[in-house]
C-alpha cells in the first residue's frame, strides 16, 4: 500500500509538471520578446495570447495546453492498459485518472515556473476531459461552441462549458471520482474567471476579436 501511495504521489507530481509547462509565456518571449503577463488580462492562457500575439500563436498555445492535460491522463490510462505497474490494483484507475487531471490543471494555473501564476485552465481542462472520456470532452466543447457563437465572449463560454461538465459526467455514467473532479474542477475554473465575471456584469468584457486593455 505504501508503494502504491508513493506511485500515486509521483503521478500527481508528474501531471503537475506537465501542466506547468509555460506555453503562453514562452510564446510571448520567443515571438515578440514580451512577458505576456504584462499584457491584456495578464493570463498566460490561449485567449490572452490570441488577443496579444494573434490567431496562429493563440491556436498553437491552445493546442499545446490541451495536449498537456491529455498527456497527463493518458499516462495513467497506459499504465493500467498495459499493466506497467502490476502492484497497482485495477480499481485505483478510477481515482488516479482524476488525480492526474487535477495535477495538470493546477500545474497550468499555478505554474512553478511562473511564480505559481498561469492561465485559467480551460484548454488544459479540455485536454484532460477528452482523455478521460471523449464523449464528455466533445460535449463540453459543443457547449462552448454554441455559447461562443451566440455571445462571442470566450470567458462566458468557458464558464458555460465548466458548468456543463458535471452534467455530462453524470449522463455518460462516469465513475464517482470523475464526477467529483468535474464539480470541483468546474468551481475552480469559474473562480479563475472571477475578474471576467465582474467585467461581464459591468458590460466591459471584450468579445472575440476585441482586445482588453492591459492590466498593468
Amino acid at each position: 500500500m505504501l508503494n502504491n501511495t508513493i506511485i500515486a504521489i509521483g503521478i500527481f507530481i508528474l501531471a503537475y509538471f506537465l501542466g506547468s509547462f509555460p506555453t503562453g509565456y514562452l510564446a510571448g518571449k520567443l515571438l515578440q520578446g514580451i512577458d505576456i503577463r504584462e499584457h491584456g488580462s495578464g493570463s498566460t492562457g490561449a485567449t490572452n495570447v490570441l488577443r496579444t500575439l494573434g490567431k496562429v500563436p493563440g491556436s498553437i498555445v491552445l493546442l499545446i495546453d490541451a495536449i498537456k492535460g491529455a498527456l497527463a491522463v493518458t499516462i495513467v490510462n497506459v499504465i493500467f492498459t498495459y499493466n506497467l505497474v502490476p502492484a497497482l490494483p485495477t480499481e485505483w484507475q478510477a481515482y488516479l485518472v482524476p488525480l492526474a487531471a487535477t495535477g495538470a490543471i493546477l500545474g497550468h494555473s499555478k505554474s512553478i515556473w511562473l511564480n505559481f501564476g498561469g492561465g485559467k485552465s480551460v484548454a488544459t481542462g479540455v485536454g484532460v476531459l477528452l482523455a478521460m472520456s471523449w464523449q464528455v470532452g466533445a460535449s463540453t466543447i459543443l457547449v462552448f461552441g454554441i455559447s461562443i457563437a451566440i455571445s462571442r465572449i470566450v470567458s462566458m463560454s468557458s464558464i458555460a462549458g465548466a458548468i456543463s461538465v458535471t452534467i455530462w459526467m453524470l449522463l455518460f455514467a462516469r465513475p464517482l471520482p470523475s464526477v467529483v473532479f468535474a464539480i470541483v474542477g468546474g468551481i475552480y475554473v469559474i473562480w479563475r474567471h472571477s475578474t471576467n465575471i465582474q467585467r461581464i456584469i459591468a458590460g466591459t468584457e471584450p468579445k472575440l476579436g476585441q482586445k482588453l486593455e492591459s492590466t498593468t
